[in-house]
């Protein structure tokens, strides 16, 4: 196994997941790490560096949501959640504090993979730490925040997702659908007005939108000077 294969944490009271988790990723050639707890979590996130964290919702003591905020206020580690609780809700406020994904169970270590896959590629298309330029206004996705005119701006999960694909690919239009897919929002009216609040944080005139457009037909589109 390489030294620059991701390494995966994963945070779960059940040790047979836990177990059947690490066992089948190891076999597919990453390096893991595990947990029983979140205190136990938290003192290998100090020890090490992580690639991505697999975090279990219900757990005893601080759970996963608590967790997931308390790390995403110091950290840009991505996190997919687990849990029993498939309800729209729980996704969304797993989502809301920070989480990249949200696998419900039971799952299937094949759909766990693919999703670990794509989130660590992602990440790799772009250099999340480095703070990107868009007119006047500055993104930093490690913190999830936007400057424009001395002000900040706290971005949301689904907002980053649909960044960090925008300036991946800058020039490149993307329909709703896609838009979709990328930031878990399925209703089409929710991303025309996630598109807006994006707009209010990068655009000096949101109204009259100079980076991120519209393209009619087609979808939306960021341009970068």
């Amino acid at each position: 196994m390489k030294k620059d294969n991701p390494h995966i944490l994963i945070v779960d009271d059940d040790n047979r997941i836990r177990e059947l988790i690490k066992q089948y990723l190891k076999d597919k050639d990453f390096i893991t790490s595990t947990a029983q707890d979140a205190e136990s979590a938290k003192k290998l996130i100090e020890q090490f560096k992580f690639d991505l964290i697999i975090l279990d919702v219900m757990m005893p003591g601080q759970d996963g949501f608590e967790l997931t905020k308390e790390i995403k206020k110091k950290l840009s580690i991505p996190i997919i959640l687990l849990t029993a609780k498939g309800e729209v809700e729980n996704r969304i406020q797993g989502l809301e504090l920070g989480a990249d994904d949200y696998l419900g169970k039971p799952f299937d270590p094949k759909e766990l993979l693919l999703r670990i896959k794509n989130i660590i590629s992602k990440n790799k298309k772009i250099n999340i730490n480095e703070i990107k330029k868009v007119g006047k206004a500055k993104v930093d996705l490690a913190k999830m925040t936007i400057e424009l005119n001395n002000k900040i701006f706290k971005l949301n999960t689904s907002e980053k997702k649909v960044l960090i694909e925008m300036l991946s690919n800058p020039g490149k239009s993307f329909s709703r659908d896609q838009i979709g897919k990328i930031s878990n929002i399925s209703q089409e009216r929710s991303i025309d007005v996630m598109i807006t609040r994006l707009r209010q944080k990068i655009e000096l005139n949101p109204k009259n939108p100079k980076y991120l457009q519209t393209i009619r037909g087609e979808g939306y589109v960021l341009w970068i000077e």
